[in-house]
């Protein structure tokens, strides 16, 4: 009984509460809003440019210790160019591989025990020098080659007394000749003689001399003429290098025995060097290939000891995969500063000469993110710093698309201390 008198009353307990809830809440008077909302999350009194924040004030002493130097922006003729990744190849032409002539044996003509790579020749000089070898069957004469090798002795013999003979003739013919001439010369004088009989001694003579030349020649020939007598012995030949440089690359050694046409050593010339830059072919239009261009060093910036390049008339090749041709150039290297397959930047010259506003070059720094920015002078003793673009740079100038405006001072000299001063690094 009195459960299920608690069963009903339960429920209409808590609707009761429920409502007397909802009563004092709508009875509540209603406060003010806040004012939180309507605040900023950050004020300032007023906005302020990038140049008034960068304003540097330097007192005369400062600037005379730092020893600062400024320079006018101008409005100047600049010739355009731009860099492109080269390598320096070697010529066509300079590099000789040199192989062996014949089969035989290696000797050093120096009598050096080995060669050594790097080392300087000199065009016509001896490097090796190789003694032939006769194949098996030719080591020993058969009977027949015997009887025909003493009938060629023979018959070389008999030409050297024949050839010896003939130069003692017109030896004799001309001092006969000689005696004539002084006698028809002798007789003209006193009165006796003819003028003919003088012209017939002066050709007489003349002919006697021609007949001992012809025969002095055939005796100088008939002696070169060597026969050796020992079967499979021969004089050794010299090997000489066919152009000048140095040794690339060394494969025998004296002492060897080589095969004919075996690759004995590599002559490699690098007093001219090929700039081989490969260019894509959208730009090509763009270049002047007929102009000088510049090679500097990776980093692209103007040095005093940048090369001037002349374009030159090579075999074509290209890149397929990559769209591109290459571009050659003639860097002379009479010093050896550079080396083949040295990696290089080519500033290839543009079409076109534009006037663009230019800054001094010595005038430009770079910040750790790529930005690149002048310090402007806007009075005696105040420094702006000032953002500028490099377009290109051509010697000494750099050509901007943004940046201070024509007959602005900027700093030249002392624009690392100035940038110091600002940052905090400076002592």
């Amino acid at each position: 009984m009195l459960y299920s008198r608690w069963r009903f009353s339960r429920p209409i307990a808590l609707f009761l509460c429920c409502g007397g809830l909802t009563f004092a809440s709508a009875c509540k008077p209603k406060e003010a809003p806040s004012d939180k909302h309507a605040e900023a999350p950050a004020q300032t009194t007023r906005k302020e440019s990038e140049s008034d924040l960068n304003v540097i004030t330097l007192t005369e002493d400062a600037i005379r210790r730092l020893g600062l130097e400024t320079q006018e922006v101008k409005e100047r003729e600049m010739y355009r160019s731009r860099p492109y990744g080269a390598d320096l190849v070697l010529p066509t032409d300079a590099a000789v591989i040199v192989s062996a002539p014949l089969a035989g044996t290696l000797h050093s003509p120096s009598d050096q025990p080995r060669l050594e790579v790097g080392r300087q020749v000199d065009r016509k000089q001896s490097i090796l020098s190789i003694y032939p070898l006769l194949s098996p069957e030719r080591s020993v004469l058969t009977p027949a080659e015997r009887i025909r090798f003493a009938e060629a002795k023979n018959a070389l013999a008999q030409s050297r007394i024949d050839a010896e003979g003939a130069v003692q003739q017109a030896t004799v013919q001309v001092d006969a000749a000689k005696i004539a001439l002084e006698r028809a010369q002798r007789l003209l004088a006193d009165m006796v003689g003819t003028l003919r009989a003088v012209d017939e001694a002066k050709a007489q003579l003349d002919l006697a001399e021609q007949g001992l030349a012809a025969a002095k020649l055939r005796q100088k020939q008939v002696e070169g003429v060597i026969l050796d007598e020992e079967a499979g012995t021969l004089s050794a030949i010299a090997i000489p290098t066919p152009i000048s440089g140095i040794l690339r690359t060394v494969q025998v050694q004296p002492g060897e025995m080589v095969a004919a046409g075996a690759p004995l050593f590599e002559v490699m010339n690098d007093e001219l060097l090929w700039v081989k830059a490969p260019v894509y072919v959208g730009d090509l239009d763009e270049i002047d290939s007929q102009k000088e261009a510049r090679v500097s060093m990776l980093d692209g910036r103007p040095a005093a000891d940048d090369v001037l390049v002349k374009p030159i008339a090579s075999p074509p090749t290209a890149v397929p995969t990559a769209a591109a041709v290459d571009l050659y150039y003639l860097l002379p290297n009479q010093d050896g500063r550079f080396q083949p397959g040295q990696k290089l930047a080519l500033h290839v010259p543009l079409k076109g000469q534009t006037m663009q506003t230019a800054v001094p070059w010595q005038a430009v720094i770079h910040d750790i993110y790529g930005g690149q920015w002048v310090y402007e002078q806007t009075a005696p003793q105040k420094f702006v710093r000032r953002r500028v673009q490099v377009a290109w740079v051509d010697g000494d100038w750099a050509a901007v698309r943004q940046g201070p405006a024509p007959g602005a001072k900027v700093v030249t000299a002392g624009a690392a201390e100035i940038a110091g001063v600002e940052f905090g690094f400076a002592k």
